[in-house]
């Protein structure tokens, strides 16, 4: 007689509940090893963390913000006092003196933006009469750095104005819509502009040169019909720009291959700059060398009508503005001939000459 195969599973064999017992102890103990580890483990903050300067004493906190600011780490002593207010309820009047430094801190650092945020933080926590004319004259300076000198003029006349009841520049001049540009907004338009205007040269002057260029040109729009002549062509290009967007223009392929063309040059000429401004740094030392260099090209000549009259060479303080131009000039070449050369060997450019050599046949032709 044949057996009758068995194809039931065994069945499962019961855990005791000692065993399960010691698995769920083993698990609570390893999740109370994380959890410990996790709030031991060392903050990834840096040494400067608020953490840190919790446990240090106002006194404390000074002498560690000092002694940063004494080794040139501005940024990093503001840190230290931004963490310190984070973390301490004081009086307004101390609350606003400890803004203002870091606001000087920022200034010293070169980050001149945070400088006039954190003024103006100061100022809004309580305003202390022995620090308006400090505060006044460290944001002037911070908008003259940024070079917004539109913004800056805004500032001035808000802080020198009798009638404190509307700010400055809040003068509605245009509206598009429900759109309003005032005042200020017409003045950064204005400014951002020149800035364009001036960004191809930028590299080729001095910081000095550039703003006293910039200011010169902003001076022709202090004239209120130039302001509006500008504002109306800024307006004509908007609405036209606004409409052909409307009908999708942007997507006929004329239109893609002109925008093409325009930012194959625009970026170019931004790469060369960008190398330009990287590459070129003038010293008081370079203009002096470059100066006793080429002392010849920098003479007064003789006057021909005066026959007593010879030729006088220029000192170095009357000729500094030409030996700037001279070297800027002589650095830039430099630095373009360099850099395209890098770019054609890095593409592998070959320019095949002989194809422009008139052949015996094209002779003929002519």
């Amino acid at each position: 007689m044949e057996e009758k195969l068995d194809f039931s599973l065994p069945e499962k064999k019961r855990k005791s509940s000692f065993a399960s017992g010691i698995v769920i102890v083993l698990l609570l103990i390893l999740i109370g090893l994380s959890a410990t580890n996790l709030f031991m483990r060392p903050s990834s903050q840096g040494p400067y963390s608020a953490n840190a300067v919790s446990v240090l004493s106002p006194e404390q906190v000074k002498h560690l913000a000092s002694r940063l600011a004494g080794r040139n780490l501005y940024a990093r002593a503001a840190k230290v006092w931004q963490d310190y207010l984070a973390l301490n309820k004081l009086p307004d009047q101390e609350h606003a003196k400890i803004l203002f430094q870091i606001g000087t801190l920022f200034e010293k650092a070169g980050s001149y933006a945070e400088a006039i945020e954190y003024f103006y933080r100061s100022e809004a926590v309580t305003k202390i009469s022995e620090l308006e004319p400090q505060i006044n004259s460290h944001i002037k300076n911070c908008f003259e750095k940024l070079g917004k000198f539109s913004a800056l003029r805004y500032e001035l006349m808000d802080r020198t104005s009798f009638n404190k009841t509307e700010s400055a520049g809040d003068k509605i001049v245009a509206e598009i819509g429900a759109e309003k540009i005032t005042e200020a907004d017409l003045g950064a338009l204005i400014e951002s502009t020149i800035d364009n205007q001036l960004a191809p040269m930028a590299a080729f002057m001095t910081t000095e040169q550039l703003y006293e260029q910039k200011s010169k040109i902003l001076q022709q729009y202090n004239d209120p019909s130039a302001k509006q002549q500008f504002l109306q062509s800024w307006l004509t290009q908007e609405v036209l720009y606004r409409q052909a967007l409307e009908d999708k223009l942007q997507e006929e392929p004329e239109a893609r291959r002109l925008v093409e063309e325009l930012t194959r040059g625009a970026l170019s000429q931004f790469l060369m700059n960008k190398e330009l401004a990287s590459k070129i740094n003038i010293t008081e030392t370079d203009l002096q060398t470059y100066y006793e260099a080429n002392k010849d090209k920098f003479v007064v000549p003789a006057d021909k009508e005066d026959p007593n009259s010879v030729e006088r060479q220029k000192t170095f303080d009357e000729a500094r503005q030409e030996v700037i131009t001279a070297l800027l000039s002589q650095k830039r070449q430099d630095v373009q001939t360099g850099l395209i050369k890098q770019m054609m060997d890095k593409y592998n450019v070959i320019i095949h000459s002989s194809a422009f050599t008139p052949t015996e046949q094209s002779k003929d032709d002519k």
